[in-house]
């Protein structure tokens, strides 16, 4: 049977993990809520496919792998809600499965480390969603792996386009630090999880060095060789809720379960080698 993923909601992270595999022989299958965004899945080499509003049907009984990469409303996970019990008879062919979850689901630990044993105790809306989502999809007796991720970068995702407007920001807050991943490596962990199946497993992507975030914006300057943006106090500087929400939390993510028991090197092991790569791909 040939390897056909169907991931549902195919975004950033989900065209990197097309991309990777269907060079490979991969059928691989995205949805999509926007027909507008339909040519760029259908760039990736996967086959759009517009949901809510089309049967999926066929594509859940032709796929081997599932990933699920929508984010969780009001009503809960989007694909329980609308498939629930039935998605294992939908889906009889099913070897793996994936869900992407978040490193928020760890809540904050002032900056200390934090490993996929840790307690899950969220403090933000969108972390106890996500916690809620992956409890329900391990209750659905499917062979579940959980990924959970870093602030996600890579390119048309990096700080560039701000240090070169000038808009880019040094948000200080004594003690914060954030841990992030390459998109590029996202899609490589989550391929050899697919090639190496654990059932039950769950891990951390992200890089091997944790950064405040102003750190990542002077290096980014220092690469275009463009002034410091200037220094702003976190607790005077204007910014939107959802902005101010991502220095709810501070914590170091540790990733030694991705290499110990999926063999991963990572392409861009700090911020400092995935911003090089990135401002290279622009030429």
């Amino acid at each position: 049977m040939t390897n056909t993923l169907l991931t549902f909601g195919q975004g950033y992270s989900g065209d990197a993990i097309a991309r990777h595999l269907a060079p490979q022989g991969w059928t691989v299958f995205g949805t999509t809520r926007d027909a507008a965004n339909a040519p760029r899945i259908d760039a990736t080499g996967a086959t759009p496919l517009i949901w809510p509003g089309t049967d999926i049907t066929p594509a859940l009984a032709q796929a081997t792998h599932l990933l699920i990469s929508a984010a969780p409303g009001p009503g809960g996970d989007p694909v329980l809600a609308e498939f629930g019990s039935n998605i294992a008879k939908l889906a009889p062919n099913l070897t793996w499965v994936g869900y992407l979850s978040t490193t928020g689901v760890y809540g904050d630990h002032g900056g200390d480390w934090v490993d996929e044993n840790t307690p899950l105790t969220p403090s933000t809306k969108r972390g106890i969603a996500r916690q809620h989502a992956e409890e329900a999809w391990a209750a659905q007796g499917l062979p579940l792996h959980i990924f959970r991720l870093a602030g996600i970068y890579g390119p048309g995702r990096g700080p560039f386009s701000k240090v070169r407007q000038g808009t880019a920001r040094r948000i200080i807050k004594p003690g914060q630090v954030f841990s992030r991943i390459h998109v590029a490596d996202i899609a490589q962990i989550v391929a050899a999880s697919m090639a190496r199946p654990e059932p039950g497993a769950i891990y951390n992507l992200c890089d091997d060095d944790p950064a405040p975030p102003q750190d990542v914006i002077a290096h980014a300057a220092k690469l275009l060789d463009l002034p410091l943006p200037p220094e702003e106090d976190f607790e005077t500087a204007e910014m939107t809720p959802m902005a101010r929400s991502f220095y709810a939390e501070s914590k170091r993510v540790r990733n030694d379960r991705i290499k110990r028991d999926l063999g991963i090197t990572l392409r861009y092991p700090t911020y400092r080698e995935g911003l090089a790569a990135i401002l290279a791909s622009e030429g």
